[in-house]
């Protein structure tokens, strides 16, 4: 299925991420309009929110994944801004740790679940586990086949299945930016002295890597993808349509959790009219 700013892959056999654009028809006319319709869903989003940590009958799982330079930093910032921090963390997924290495590869995806009412947001994921290890299969450290990957792709479908069961409600966003665009931000870091901090020679050799990724991605998506987790791939080449189909999303799937604020049992309405008239008498 797809939107006007974005595509929801539910299932998909023989996906090409070639064949889709980085860059879609604008949804906002000016930095003015784009504003106002972030604002609009970010109150939207903060109400869900609301609802969700209040209920405590959710959990809510949104990854981010993309490029280098595919702007899952600004995302984040500019559509989760109006979140209460109460009831929201960000973990960033870095080269693993020692003790990490030491564990399954879904372990540390773990140890940063949220709990019910809550939201977090992992910046890159598990995810890694079948992209960057599949383009230097060399640092897992054992041999590998076709048939390795399809049994990772399995275990983070299980996995996935698992939290679905467990009343969690799970989000993949990938930003989908081309080559050229990729080049063109990395420049501008350059000339940054803002953004300068966040270049690495990491950073130049992994672009002679793109088409690898690309079919890694490809992959990962094709065979990852399922109607209680779907991935969304956002054409991210203009940050801002990118933010705000960002946040299109995330208040369409908040609003069909259907989530309501608790209901007072007799008990407890009856304790609180007590409260109420202990407090006026004061």
């Amino acid at each position: 299925m797809s939107s006007k700013n974005y595509f929801e892959i539910q299932k998909s056999r023989k996906l090409k991420l070639s064949q889709l654009p980085t860059v879609t028809e604008l949804i906002y006319s000016s930095d003015l309009d784009y504003q106002s319709k972030l604002i609009e869903n970010q109150t939207k989003i903060e109400e869900y929110q609301s609802l969700l940590y209040a209920s405590r009958k959710k959990s809510l799982l949104i990854i981010f994944q993309g490029m280098d330079t595919s702007g899952k930093d600004g995302a984040i910032k500019h559509v989760m801004s109006g979140v209460n921090p109460q009831g929201c963390s960000v973990t960033s997924f870095k080269t693993p740790t020692l003790l990490e290495r030491d564990h399954d590869f879904l372990w540390r995806s773990n140890l940063k679940l949220p709990a019910l009412g809550q939201i977090e947001i992992f910046n890159r994921s598990y995810f890694e586990d079948v992209l960057i290890t599949k383009v230097h299969p060399e640092l897992i450290g054992e041999k590998t086949n076709p048939d390795f990957w399809l049994k990772r792709y399995h275990d983070i479908s299980n996995f996935e299945s698992y939290l679905h069961r467990q009343k969690f409600e799970i989000i993949k966003i990938f930003i989908h930016i081309s080559f050229t665009e990729q080049k063109k931000r990395l420049l501008l870091r350059f000339q940054d002295p803002k953004k300068q901090w966040k270049i690495s020679s990491s950073d130049i050799r992994e672009r002679t890597y793109w088409k690898e990724y690309q079919k890694a991605y490809e992959e990962c998506i094709t065979e990852t993808s399922s109607k209680h987790a779907p991935w969304y791939i956002v054409p991210g080449d203009d940050k801002k349509n990118a933010r705000l189909a960002i946040s299109k999303i995330l208040a369409k799937r908040l609003k069909k959790l259907n989530l309501c604020y608790p209901e007072l049992s007799q008990a407890e309405s009856r304790k609180l009219k007590k409260l109420r008239t202990l407090l006026k008498g004061q």
